[in-house]
């Protein structure tokens, strides 16, 4: 199981991102995990997969910005040690 943690920068947050990046994650499917708003206006992704081509789509389509008004200007991507989600879900 692969577990990440990703920090997304740029015009993030108040554009839909973390609604898109739920409908992605549900649309790639065996993608687990939260993404939530940051207080410094960086949106913060924990996923996780046993499937590596999947997950491997899923930074793909983060780093191109999941919404269609979103603007991602830098993904820090780094492996990550959480308790295992069983869904995905958006957190405040």
């Amino acid at each position: 199981m692969k577990k990440i943690k990703m920090i997304v920068s740029g015009r993030v947050q108040g554009v839909g991102f973390r609604y898109s990046t739920f409908n992605l994650a549900k649309e790639i499917g065996d993608i687990y995990g939260q993404v939530r708003n940051k207080d410094d206006g960086t949106v913060e992704i924990l996923a996780q997969s046993a499937d590596p081509a999947k997950m491997a789509k899923f930074i793909q389509e983060i780093r191109k910005g999941p919404s269609p008004w979103a603007k991602v200007t830098y993904v820090d991507v780094t492996m990550a040690n959480f308790e295992d989600f069983t869904d995905f879900r958006m957190a405040n």
